[in-house]
C-alpha cells in the first residue's frame, strides 16, 4: 500500500477515536502507526524535499502522537518523530554539528492554546520570581528554511542548515549568495561583534521574486516549484553555488544562538542588536505587556497574512526576558518559553478527478480543476483555477494526481501543483481542446498571451456572462437583473443582442417562471433607468476586451459621443495617457465588428444615451491629469470606488499595483504591502486626512464659489 493510502486510512480512524479518549490497546495499536507515518514523511519533506501531504495536515499526525504518549509514557520510544526536529541531512553537504541544538517550538492551534501556554510559564516563573506577568515578543512565523549562522572575529565562516537540530548541513558557500546575509559584521556601526557568534534565522523567497523564478524555469523549460518555502531549500541545496546565486533568496535573522558574549538581556532588545550588526529583521516584531495584546496580534495576522510580500504560517510568542527563558528551560526538543501559533489550514492535498474548460463573457478559454471535495479553511473546496494551459503544461498536472490545493483568504481556490511522490501511474495527461465547448469554434491564442479565445459573437456561453456583465452594478446597474435573469432571457431567446433588453415588455416577462406584475415593472423600471447612464458605464458594459471601468472612465473625456470614440485610430488612443498598444488596438478591433455597429445604432434607437454626460467632461482638464494613483486599505470616508470616481474625474488614473510611474499612494486603515513598495520606490503615501485635504482643494480650485 502505497505511503499516500496509508496516510488516508490512519487519518480516518483518528477521526474516529479522539487522543484524549483512547484507552490503552487502542493507543498501544495506533502509536507504531502514528511514527511509522510520520517518519516516512519526514524523510519525504526533509531528505527528498518532495513532501505529499500539507504541513497542517503533518502537524495534526504528531499532535496526536503527541497526546498519546503523553496520556500513556509507556508507549513512547526513542525513535518517535516527537523527539526530533526535522530528519537527517541530505549526504550531498559536509555535516555540520551544532555547538547548541536548534530545538523545534511547539504549536498553538488556538487562542485558549496560548492562554494555556502563558498561564503555564507565569505559573513556573512565580515560582521564583513572585507575581510576575512576563512580557511578551511576537514575531511572524515565516514559511521558509532554518539556518545559523556562525561569526568568528565578525566574518562568516559557516551557514548551515537545522538538519535534525543537532547535526545539519554545512552549506556556506551558498549562503553566502544570499544578498541580505552579511559577510562581515557589523555593517553600519563601529560596536566590536563578539569573538564568536551563532544568528539564526530563516532564508525564504519573496512571492513576488518566487513568480518571477517560475516563470523563468518554465521559458526554459524547467521544473517550477510548487510553493515558496520548497524553493528555497531547493536553491540552498544546489551544488553549484553559481545556480545558487541565481535563485532571490532572502534572509531574516530572529534569534543569537551560542555567543562569546552575553547579547541583551531580552528577545527585542536582541533584535534591535542584531538590526544594528546588519541583519534584517522583521519589521512587524511587537512587544507586549499584557496577554490580550499577544492575542489581539495573532488574530490581526490571521486575517492580515496575505497582505505581506512573503509566504507565513503563523505567530512566533517568545517570553521577552532572557533571564525568565533560562528559568523556564526546555523539553526534549523544545523550549518552555517559546511557542508558534499556526494559523488555519489554507492548503490541503486532495485528488484531481477531472479539468473542464469555461467560456468567459470575453471569450476567454479557461481550465477548472474538478476536485475530490476538501475542507480548507472552513471551507469545503471541490473545483479550483488552473490558469492557463502553461500553467497546467509547465507544472505537469495530470488527471487523477494527488495535488495541493491553496485558498488565500477569499480568493478563487487555485491548484499549487502535483505531489508527484504519491503518483501510481494511473494518471494521464491533459490536453487544451481546440474548439469551444459551447459553440465548437476553433479556439484562437493570440502572439504573446497565455490564453486561447472564442472569437464568435454567436457563443451562447459568452452572450449569457456578457448580458449579466452589461446589468452588473458597476456597467448599467439595471436593477432586478442578476445572473439568474439574465441566464433565463438568453435561454428563453427574449434577449439575443444586448439591445433586445430595452425591448423587453411586461408581457413576455409574465410568462416567465417567478415574475409578478410588480416584479416585471420594477425590472422594467430599472432597464428605462439605466437609458440615462453616462458614455463611460456605457463603454465598460459593453464587454469590450481590456476595457474595464477606469478604462472607459480614461477614454470618455477625450469623446464626446460613441460614435467619435467608434472612428479613433490607434495613434489617437495611444497619444490619451494611460492607453497603450493593447488596449488601443482592442478598441479598434471592437468597432470595426459590423455587428457591433448595428448594436450601436440599435441602442441609440432604443433611446441609450451614447454621449459624454457634462459631468464627464472634466477629467481631461482636471488638476489631477497625468497623475497615477494607487489606493490600498480601508478608507473612512468613503469606498474605494467612490474614491476611483473622484480621482478619474478629476483627471487622474488609478492603478491596482505600486511602480515608478506611481505618483500617489493613498493609504487608508490596515494597507498592505503596497506601502511597503511604495516607500522603497520613493512614492509619496498619503494618509487618509492628507488625502482628503488634496480632495478638498482640488474641489475648491475647480469651483472656487462653492467654498
Amino acid at each position: 500500500m502505497s505511503l499516500l493510502q496509508t496516510t488516508r486510512d490512519l487519518q480516518k480512524a483518528l477521526q474516529v477515536s479522539p487522543a484524549e479518549s483512547l484507552d490503552s490497546d487502542v493507543a498501544a495499536t495506533l502509536a507504531p502507526r502514528l511514527r511509522e507515518v510520520l517518519n516516512a514523511h519526514g524523510h519525504q519533506y526533509y531528505v527528498l524535499d518532495d513532501p505529499i501531504i500539507a504541513d497542517a495536515e503533518y502537524d495534526v499526525l504528531i499532535s496526536y502522537l503527541r497526546v498519546i504518549e503523553t496520556r500513556f509514557p509507556g508507549l513512547a520510544t526513542t525513535d518517535s518523530p516527537t523527539l526530533r526536529v526535522g530528519a537527517a541531512p541530505i549526504e550531498r553537504f559536509e555535516k555540520f554539528r551544532h555547538a547548541e541544538p536548534l530545538l523545534s517550538l511547539g504549536n498553538a492551534f488556538t487562542l485558549d492554546d496560548v492562554r494555556q501556554w502563558y498561564d503555564r510559564c507565569q505559573r513556573s516563573l512565580s515560582e521564583t520570581y513572585g507575581d510576575v506577568q512576563p512580557a511578551v515578543t511576537a514575531e511572524l512565523k515565516i514559511d521558509g528554511l532554518a539556518l545559523a549562522l556562525t561569526y568568528v572575529d565578525g566574518l562568516l565562516t559557516v551557514g548551515a542548515t537545522r538538519g535534525d537540530g543537532v547535526v545539519g548541513e554545512a552549506i556556506t558557500e551558498n549562503v553566502r549568495t544570499i544578498p541580505s546575509v552579511p559577510l562581515r559584521i557589523p555593517v553600519s556601526t563601529d560596536e566590536s561583534p563578539p569573538a564568536r557568534l551563532e544568528v539564526r534565522g530563516e532564508a525564504y523567497i519573496r512571492k513576488s521574486d518566487f513568480e518571477q523564478l517560475n516563470e523563468r524555469l518554465a521559458s526554459a523549460n524547467q521544473k517550477v516549484f510548487s510553493n515558496p518555502r520548497n524553493s528555497a531549500a531547493g536553491s540552498l541545496r544546489q551544488l553549484d553555488p553559481a545556480a545558487a546565486a541565481s535563485r532571490p533568496l532572502s534572509f531574516l535573522a530572529y534569534s543569537v544562538g551560542p555567543s562569546s558574549e552575553r547579547i541583551a538581556e531580552t528577545q527585542h532588545e536582541r533584535l534591535k542588536w542584531l538590526r544594528t550588526m546588519g541583519f534584517a529583521v522583521s519589521a512587524h516584531a511587537e512587544v507586549f505587556d499584557d496577554l490580550e495584546g499577544v492575542l489581539g496580534y495573532c488574530t490581526a495576522w490571521t486575517e492580515r497574512r496575505e497582505e505581506l510580500n512573503h509566504e507565513i504560517d503563523g505567530v512566533v510568542l517568545k517570553i521577552d526576558r532572557i533571564d525568565y527563558q533560562e528559568s523556564l528551560g526546555s523539553v526534549s526538543n523544545a523550549p518552555r518559553w517559546a511557542v508558534a501559533f499556526k494559523f488555519p489550514a489554507r492548503e490541503s492535498t486532495t485528488t484531481l478527478l477531472d479539468i473542464i474548460v469555461n467560456v468567459g463573457r470575453t471569450g476567454m478559454i479557461k481550465p477548472e480543476a474538478v476536485l475530490e471535495p476538501v475542507e480548507i479553511g472552513g471551507v469545503t473546496v471541490s473545483q479550483a483555477t488552473l490558469h492557463n494551459e502553461d500553467y497546467v503544461v509547465s507544472r505537469d498536472i495530470r488527471i487523477g494526481d494527488t495535488v495541493l490545493v491553496k485558498r488565500a483568504g477569499d480568493v478563487i481556490p487555485q491548484v499549487v501543483g502535483p505531489v508527484t511522490g504519491a503518483r501510481a501511474g494511473l494518471e494521464t495527461l491533459w490536453k487544451m481542446p481546440r474548439s469551444c465547448p459551447a459553440c465548437s469554434t476553433e479556439l484562437v491564442r493570440l502572439p504573446d498571451e497565455a490564453d486561447y479565445y472564442c472569437v464568435s459573437s454567436e457563443c451562447p456561453a459568452q452572450f449569457i456572462r456578457l448580458l449579466e456583465h452589461f446589468a452588473s452594478r458597476g456597467a448599467m446597474d439595471i436593477e432586478g437583473m442578476g445572473s439568474k435573469l439574465a441566464a433565463t432571457l438568453a435561454q428563453t431567446g427574449l434577449v439575443q443582442h444586448l439591445s433586445d433588453i430595452y425591448r423587453l415588455e411586461a408581457a413576455q416577462l409574465l410568462m416567465l417562471d417567478g415574475f409578478a406584475r410588480k416584479k416585471a415593472e420594477r425590472l422594467l423600471a430599472g432597464i428605462h433607468a439605466s437609458k440615462r447612464n453616462g458614455l463611460a458605464r456605457l463603454l465598460f458594459a459593453l464587454g469590450i476586451r481590456h476595457v474595464g471601468k477606469t478604462t472607459a472612465e480614461t477614454l470618455v473625456p477625450h469623446f464626446a459621443t460613441i460614435d467619435d470614440l467608434s472612428r479613433a485610430t490607434i495613434e489617437d488612443l495611444c497619444a490619451i495617457d494611460g492607453i497603450g498598444d493593447v488596449i488601443a488596438e482592442s478598441v479598434v478591433d471592437w468597432f470595426r465588428v459590423d455587428t457591433n455597429q448595428t448594436l450601436i445604432g440599435d441602442l441609440k434607437e432604443l433611446g441609450v444615451n451614447t454621449a459624454r454626460l457634462d459631468e464627464e467632461k472634466t477629467a481631461s482638464a482636471g488638476r489631477w491629469s497625468g497623475l497615477t494613483f494607487v489606493l490600498t486599505g480601508t478608507l473612512d470616508t468613503m469606498t474605494r470606488e467612490e474614491a476611483k470616481t473622484l480621482i478619474v474625474r478629476g483627471g487622474g488614473k488609478v492603478s491596482g499595483s505600486v511602480s515608478r510611474n506611481t505618483n500617489y499612494l493613498v493609504a487608508g486603515r490596515e494597507p498592505g504591502s503596497k506601502v511597503d513598495r511604495a516607500i522603497k520606490l520613493d512614492v509619496p503615501v498619503l494618509k487618509e486626512p492628507e488625502w482628503l485635504r488634496m480632495l478638498n482643494e482640488h474641489v475648491a480650485a475647480a469651483d472656487p464659489e462653492d467654498h
